[in-house]
């Protein structure tokens, strides 16, 4: 039985999550099927995530879109959200659904009634949280994706498979692993030959604004989480490495899943690796069976069990892995 989404998401333990949905259709959620070409559909998904992640306080780290499916890895922002006003509450929610009159007449400042103020508060309190909530967060993005290729497939019925997989995130280490997997689907896949040149996925984007190049598939347009800048300044809201850094090693990776590539780049493990407290085999096994090794967490194993205490669980699968890998 499927476990309930409070049962698998803990935002008091980690902002990150690992987010992967499927196709109950298999190859035709993008591609060339029958002579019939979909690749338009991957580019409707990053641009469904551009809308999202202006209306959402919800960070995109990493993303993969696949045939059949996708990958992204999120950071969900309380902080920023806390911040806002009950106007830029209603700015957010209103760029997809309709917002109340009650709303409205709150913000211009018409209601009189304790009832009516106090229930227009309760709403912007339920709006807020809905703004930093993975599962409307997927929901807005998936409905909005089925219904235009149901439209343009003259059919209706599922498009996806179940419900979305979720992997909490619980350290450094875990993320940039993690967003290395994400990275490296279309050459594990044998769809791309090099990292600049995968199609629809955030080290395509990356790589092509950092070289200011304008033919890769991609439509986030600096939507992405940064890494750090140039003087190496930290923000709250930035992945705690330099990009040459994390492109090097998204590179060295792809250079040990496929041996069968020829470069400048040595074979010898970048720095990087020993910062992050990774051996290289376990490293190089989770680039390619990332989502076989683990299940719902990824982490070292002392923050397995603050986010077991967290959700009311006593233990979670997977937890061999994590110690072999994370400590």
């Amino acid at each position: 039985m499927p476990k309930p989404r409070n049962k698998q998401i803990a935002l008091s333990e980690t902002p990150f999550y690992h987010l992967t949905y499927r196709c109950v259709r298999r190859s035709f959620l993008c591609g060339e099927i029958d002579e019939c070409n979909f690749e338009h559909r991957r580019e409707w998904i990053v641009e469904r995530l551009k809308l999202l992640t202006n209306m959402f306080s919800i960070d995109v780290a990493s993303y993969a879109i696949m045939m059949n499916h996708y990958h992204i890895l999120v950071r969900v922002n309380l902080e920023k959200s806390a911040t806002w006003t009950a106007a830029q509450i209603f700015e957010h929610w209103s760029m997809l659904f309709q917002v109340p009159d009650l709303m409205k007449q709150y913000l211009a400042g018409n209601l009189v009634e304790v009832k009516d103020i106090q229930a227009a508060e309760e709403m912007i309190g339920m709006y807020r949280e809905r703004l930093t909530s993975i599962s409307w967060f997927m929901r807005c993005l998936n409905e909005h994706i089925a219904r235009s290729a149901n439209f343009e497939d003259k059919c209706s019925g599922r498009f996806w498979e179940g419900r979305f997989k979720s992997q909490a995130i619980l350290d450094e280490a875990a993320l940039i692993n993690t967003m290395v997997y994400i990275d490296l689907n279309p050459i594990r896949a044998k769809i791309a030959e090099t990292p600049e040149s995968s199609a629809y996925t955030s080290i395509g984007e990356r790589i092509a604004e950092r070289n200011l190049a304008t033919d890769v598939k991609c439509a986030f347009h600096g939507k992405l989480m940064p890494f750090l800048d140039g003087k190496g300044l930290v923000s709250e809201t930035c992945i705690h490495m330099h990009l040459i850094d994390y492109i090097e090693l998204v590179e060295w990776s792809g250079r040990q899943i496929r041996p069968d590539k020829r470069g400048a780049i040595s074979d010898t493990a970048p720095p990087i690796l020993a910062r992050l407290g990774i051996e290289q085999g376990n490293w190089l096994q989770n680039c390619q069976k990332l989502e076989d090794e683990f299940r719902q967490v990824i982490g070292p194993v002392a923050a397995i069990n603050k986010f077991c205490k967290a959700i009311g669980q006593k233990w979670l699968q997977g937890i061999h892995s994590c110690r072999r890998c994370f400590g």
